[in-house]
């Protein structure tokens, strides 16, 4: 059915405009080849109202809302679909994490705009508030499906600098603003675009990915208790060295995971602290976070036990105390099945062969909309399977490839 909606409906995207959008917005907050924008910092907000204006210019009725979040809303009549990622960026980040699936979202708006056979059936538009977590987590898509309360919003404060995030929306002219909500009847469902922030795509000789799914994540906090003391004057076998009762754990950590992942398990040593932290003196206290990734909620689960249990195994045998904490927990979310084959069939009309399905191992705003929406997603390569440092990219032809295949299924999954 798909297939015979495709011949009827083929919205054709510029790919020369939508580069050049792409260009134009990295020029907010440009670091060597890569972006610095932290959410409602002075340029980020300079960048969302330019992008309020190309979604006017686009036809789309734009605005900005309470929290930060960009809305192109169309004017079509009939069914609609909501795209949208995030325009903020991490610390000297890439020029294309997010922002790319916005701007997409723009083209196809455009696209069905300049196609009389598409002018009945529209797409919103996104730019979510604060994907990256400079004042919290999700900030933006959490507000618009009612997930943030006024209480949460008055205890964030920037990781840049400290500023509050009433201050910031009240500095970025948006203190009295409502935060828009979601009207779950307006949509068939939501699409993201993201480049993949990894090597698979590249590694498969594939162009486009079909996100399966984004992946549950458990973050465990460790801490281990010690004796601080000299680390000239106290032997070897009287130590309570913290230190190395964190790295002996790390080390079992590694090799005990190893008998137990699945095909898709990843985890990570992401913090470390001593305490005091100084070349001579033993540490009294240390501290880690471990963070733990699967598709499969029951694999993250398991493992997480395991942690806890070589937590318990290394505070019975000493010589330093273990305590493990659970700091959170995000359970996986499964893409929309008709909306997969709908990208699936789109991205083997114009890369045949070249597309596979793959699951998420990052977190993205689709999981917060999929609470709400059917909803999916398309990757398309990182160079070298770099993200979140400033030399992440993604070639022209792929990224104007990647927007082809999302406006033709988003047509599909509209006239389906």
């Amino acid at each position: 059915m798909l297939a015979v909606v495709r011949e009827k409906v083929m919205p054709r995207i510029d790919g020369a405009r939508l580069i050049a959008d792409l260009r134009r917005i990295a020029e907010f907050g440009r670091y060597q080849t890569g972006v610095h924008r932290p959410c409602l910092s002075e340029v980020d907000v300079a960048s969302r109202r330019w992008l309020a204006e190309r979604f006017a210019e686009a036809g789309l009725e734009a605005s900005i809302d309470g929290i930060g979040n960009v809305f192109g809303r169309s004017r079509a009549p009939g069914p609609k679909l909501l795209m949208g990622s995030h325009t903020d960026t991490q610390p000297r980040g890439g020029w294309l994490d997010g922002v790319m699936g916005v701007i997409y979202g723009l083209e196809v708006a455009r696209a069905f705009r300049d196609d009389p056979a598409c002018r009945d059936i529209g797409v919103d538009v996104a730019s979510w508030a604060d994907e990256e977590g400079n004042f919290g987590s999700f900030v933006g898509s959490r507000s618009f499906i009612g997930a943030l309360d006024e209480a949460e919003i008055d205890q964030m404060v920037s990781r840049e600098d400290g500023t509050p995030l009433r201050q910031a929306i009240a500095q970025a002219g948006l203190a009295g603003e409502p935060r828009a909500q979601l009207d779950p009847a307006r949509y068939r469902g939501y699409l993201e675009a993201h480049i993949e922030q990894g090597g698979v795509l590249e590694h498969e000789r594939k162009r486009i990915g079909v996100v399966t799914g984004i992946v549950g994540i458990v973050l465990l906090h460790l801490r281990f208790t010690g004796k601080q003391n000299h680390a000239g004057t106290t032997p070897m076998p009287i130590r309570k060295d913290a230190g190395v009762a964190l790295t002996t754990y790390c080390s079992a950590v590694h090799e005990r995971f190893r008998k137990l992942t699945g095909p898709a398990t990843v985890w990570t040593v992401g913090q470390i602290r001593l305490d005091p932290n100084m070349p001579s003196i033993i540490p009294g206290a240390a501290e880690m976070l471990l963070q733990i990734r699967d598709p499969e909620l029951d694999k993250v689960d398991e493992l997480a036990a395991e942690a806890k249990k070589l937590a318990a195994e290394a505070n019975a045998a000493g010589p330093c105390g273990v305590a493990i904490e659970q700091m959170s927990r995000t359970l996986p979310t499964r893409s929309e099945p008709k909306f997969m084959d709908a990208l699936q069939a789109a991205a083997e009309t114009h890369a045949p062969g070249g597309w596979m399905r793959m699951p998420s191992g990052a977190g993205h705003d689709a999981q917060i909309l999929a609470k709400k929406l059917p909803s999916a997603m398309l990757f398309v390569p990182s160079i070298g399977g770099v993200s979140h440092h400033f030399s992440e990219d993604t070639g022209e032809a792929d990224i104007a490839l990647g927007c082809q295949v999302f406006a033709d299924a988003a047509a599909a999954i509209l006239r389906g």
